[in-house]
């Protein structure tokens, strides 16, 4: 079996879980953000 992989510092595991909560918030929020914002029009300038 392999060993596990681990991270470095405690420093890099936070600033994953940051990240990951961060993007995940962002998937979440996206389209109710499009709906406000006037669908087609919002999508353009968010990408």
């Amino acid at each position: 079996m392999s060993k596990k992989t681990q991270f470095a510092s405690r420093i890099g595991l936070i600033a994953a879980t940051v990240g990951s909560a961060v993007g995940l918030g962002n998937v979440w929020r996206f389209p109710a953000e499009v709906q406000e914002g006037g669908g087609a029009a919002f999508l353009l300038v968010y990408i």
